[in-house]
């Protein structure tokens, strides 16, 4: 059983029941406990739970970023698997722009791994997975913190971005088609993704095939900002025909 599957059965488990020890979750799943307190350690990192001791809770209404972590949960397994291929363009010691999409948030766990880096962001969720690791330093852009999104906006942030360069950013988006380019349901964290792709020599896009081919109200960018999309497997091969048709190199 792969990490994947277990992760969901873990979440499953704690939905029903709110929290879980170690050795019951290992019973249940049919897995060795040392495998199941690995998985706890991720989950938790992920902010998908809260570790307890001898086994972990569901992330209770009060826990800090659980709007953030309802959204991370929507198609978490192509999250995972594009996080885990953005994270593998990244190079020990680069600069990196990450903003505060949920599928940019996948990367962290893998980002851990890669060695000393520095990141520029506004998302209190990447500054929180990173706070206990020596190697990565995280620059958190200042200005008005969004609760909702668990995120900076607001003109101070757009000015803190164009003090910084990064060799590489990483960007989410709430739409995306050939016609409109990237579009999103809001204008802060749309300016916010610009200004870091402006920013960057190379734009990587991180965007589930749920979201290509659709519009949202809001045009911000062409497709000519993004250098790479990444993306999951599911994605229509006639889409990435297009998209590669108007300059796009696909990475999935």
């Amino acid at each position: 059983m792969g990490f994947e599957e277990r992760k969901r059965k873990i979440l499953k488990l704690l939905d029903q029941e709110e929290s879980k020890e170690v050795q019951e979750i290992a019973d249940k799943l049919g897995i060795s406990a040392i495998t199941i307190r690995r998985d706890l350690q991720q989950l938790a990192t992920e902010g998908l739970l809260v570790r307890t001791h001898g086994g972990a809770m569901k992330a209770p209404p009060l826990h800090p970023f659980s709007a953030f972590v309802d959204k991370a949960g929507v198609a978490q397994e192509n999250k995972q698997h594009i996080g885990k291929l953005a994270a593998a363009q990244v190079k020990p010691g680069d600069t990196l722009f990450m903003d505060c999409g949920s599928t940019v948030f996948a990367m962290c766990p893998y980002l851990k791994k890669t060695g000393p880096l520095r990141i520029i962001t506004n998302s209190l969720p990447v500054l929180a997975a990173f706070m206990d690791t020596d190697q990565i330093t995280v620059n958190l852009i200042g200005g008005e913190v969004d609760r909702e999104r668990k995120a900076v906006h607001g003109q101070r942030a757009l000015q803190h971005i164009e003090s910084y360069h990064a060799v590489k950013a990483f960007i989410g988006t709430d739409g995306l088609s050939v016609k409109n380019g990237l579009t999103a349901f809001s204008e802060k964290e749309a300016g916010i993704s610009k200004a870091m792709a402006t920013q960057a020599d190379t734009v990587y896009l991180l965007c589930d095939s749920s979201k290509i081919g659709k519009d949202s109200y809001l045009k911000y960018a062409p497709l000519s900002l993004v250098d790479f999309l990444v993306t999951d497997h599911q994605l229509p091969a006639t889409m990435a025909a297009q998209l590669k048709a108007g300059g796009v190199r696909l990475i999935s």
